[in-house]
């Protein structure tokens, strides 16, 4: 029969491990098992910080906007509870929400001093193309970070800028929402190839959108 090897050293400091320790035990001391936690909990962090630069602009993360959203698509605290686009106090920083355990995700809440605005094409995206009618669109905007909604059928556009208010517009397929206060977008992923950051909305631009 072959002998069983039993671990001799700390694998946090190195140390012998005491004498009669049991056969499965990794750390020396319980300073070194939490020691080890910590330095696993940094780690992930940083790992999760690593994929959060992959797909979304720090312009966005670096804000205390964030809420988690219900099946129903209700924002909600990180708690679970209910929050309002309308109190800050409701929202946190992204580090929380993607944390969180309550809802399906995670939602930014748009408010005018941010001057963030988001295109939202619905029903844009059909067997993974982009339909000619949202390509126009696109192609008369600046490039700037786009993901794909929740649905996989639509696609988020966002801009540094600004719109004197909300609009939604309906005509035959084209289905175009435009905001930039007092409302939260969920966040999706982002297509691939886009810039990881917003560009800034032309005036006219902004002003052909929300006048349809």
């Amino acid at each position: 029969m072959g002998e069983t090897s039993c671990r001799t050293k700390c694998e946090r400091c190195s140390g012998p491990l005491p004498l009669l320790s049991r056969g499965d035990a990794r750390f020396c001391s319980n300073a070194c098992r939490q020691a080890a936690y910590r330095a696993r909990r940094r780690a992930e962090r940083q790992r999760v910080a690593a994929e959060r630069a992959a797909r979304i602009p720090s312009e966005l993360t670096s804000r205390p906007r964030w809420v988690r959203y219900s099946s129903r698509k209700v924002p909600l605290r990180t708690d679970g509870r209910f929050a309002s686009v309308s109190d800050p106090s409701s929202w946190s920083d992204y580090e929380a929400a993607a944390a969180a355990s309550c809802g399906e995700g995670v939602g930014f809440v748009l408010t005018a001093g941010d001057g963030i605005v988001v295109v939202d094409l619905d029903n844009s995206v059909k067997d993974g193309r982009v339909l000619p009618w949202a390509q126009a669109i696109i192609d008369r905007l600046p490039a700037t970070y786009m993901e794909r909604g929740r649905s996989g059928n639509g696609l988020h556009l966002w801009f540094r800028g600004s719109v004197p208010h909300g609009r939604r517009i309906r005509r035959g397929e084209v289905a175009v929402e435009v905001y930039s206060d007092r409302r939260y977008i969920i966040v999706g992923d982002r297509v691939p190839g886009t810039p990881l950051e917003l560009a800034e909305l032309p005036e006219e631009a902004a002003r052909a959108l929300v006048s349809g």
